[in-house]
């Protein structure tokens, strides 16, 4: 992969680590804030309990895309940027530019998402 490519791969990963880390500091100061509001009707306390478990399925899942992000960097680093972490192929760019973190080709992607719902279903 030219150094423009890899550059450009770059400058998007750490932009997207940028924004879900600073979407995450968001969630953390909202539940802090949240956490000594007491509400005395039911409804409005079953109403904030849900916002809040909510808000923490988003908060694990940009915990996990950080993971993500941060691998992609690191094999940006290593040079194995747009290498299928499976196969060994090369990951198509139009797959790294729509999900730059992906570390699987789409056919590779595919047979896991199969054997996913095989396993669970």
């Amino acid at each position: 992969m030219r150094k423009r490519d890899l550059d450009r791969y770059r400058n998007l990963l750490e932009a997207q680590l940028a924004a879900v880390t600073g979407q995450e500091e968001r969630v953390v100061q909202e539940l802090t804030e949240a956490e000594g509001e007491e509400l005395p009707d039911p409804s409005d306390r079953a109403t904030a309990e849900e916002e809040r478990r909510f808000t923490l399925r988003i908060a694990d899942r940009d915990r996990k895309l950080l993971a993500k992000i941060n691998e992609a960097l690191a094999r940006l680093e290593a040079g194995t940027f747009g290498r299928c972490t499976s196969c060994g192929g090369t990951i198509p760019p139009e797959r790294l530019r729509a999900r730059p973190m992906t570390e699987l080709c789409v056919a590779c992607k595919s047979e896991a998402e199969g054997r996913e719902r095989r396993e669970g279903a």
